[in-house]
């Protein structure tokens, strides 16, 4: 493709391992790109995540490169910039509450009755993220192993997303992490937030890039891929810092 003028990134497994801070060397490689092109998040997790995960262990950067850094919580439903002041809201879309009642008991319900509902989990298994309800079958704070080791094939993850989505036909359903599924109005997923970021900066989707560990036909990520949007398949945030230390130096610092 064309020199892109926006690079957007997944979080969970693409820049960091999954709720895990990001690494040093990814803080310098995403603000050295920040000094060339936009830079965006998009991911289901909630806007505390995209600041403990990645803003707080930026390291220190110019306003002008700060402005170019966009954060998408929740698949775009909602919208931050980032500023040398923090982070600035955009715009956020929330669920009504009646469509976060039927959420939460659709997915209760369907982990109950498939067996996927644990008893010893590492906090809350439901989330109400605003303009999204998640369920996290191990808890908001599993360990990483713990997460990998419960649905290595996506099976489980898949079967319940199938169940929740024939139950509330009218709300979105899809995987989320590696033991997550997110709920949202219809319509919402990554594709939905990549055409928000571009409605909201003006770059053009065919100018952008995008950066995923998940663009399997199964993977939160593949709706990006199938709108037509140039991606990058990764494996990990090591993975993802090979590229950028190949992508960064062919890009022209802005001035």
């Amino acid at each position: 493709m064309p020199e892109p003028r926006l690079v957007a990134f997944d979080l969970d497994d693409t820049l960091a391992p999954s709720k895990s801070a990001i690494d040093p060397r990814i803080g310098d490689l995403l603000i050295s790109l920040a000094e060339r092109v936009d830079v965006a998040i998009i991911s289901g997790g909630q806007l505390a995540q995209f600041t403990t995960q990645v803003v707080d262990r930026l390291p220190e950067a110019s306003a002008e490169t700060l402005s170019r850094l966009h954060l998408l919580p929740t698949c775009g439903t909602q919208y931050y910039r980032v500023s040398a002041d923090g982070v600035v809201k955009i715009y956020a879309h929330s669920l009504t509450a009646d469509e976060k009642s039927r959420a939460l008991g659709a997915v209760e319900e369907e982990a109950k009755r498939l067996g996927l509902w644990e008893s010893e989990t590492w906090g809350d298994i439901l989330e109400d993220r605003g303009s999204q309800i998640t369920f996290s079958a191990l808890g908001q704070s599993a360990p990483l192993e713990a997460k990998k080791a419960w649905d290595p094939t996506g099976e489980k993850k898949n079967a319940l997303r199938a169940a929740v989505a024939a139950s509330i036909p009218d709300l979105e359903v899809r995987s989320g992490g590696s033991t997550s599924v997110d709920i949202t109005q219809r319509g919402i997923d990554k594709a939905y937030g990549m055409r928000q970021l571009s409605e909201q900066t003006g770059i053009p989707l065919d100018d952008m890039l995008f950066v995923g560990d998940r663009l399997d036909p199964d993977g939160n990520d593949y709706p990006v891929l199938a709108m037509g949007v140039e991606c990058q398949a990764v494996d990990g945030w090591e993975d993802t810092a090979d590229f950028l230390e190949g992508l960064v130096p062919t890009l022209a610092v802005r001035v």
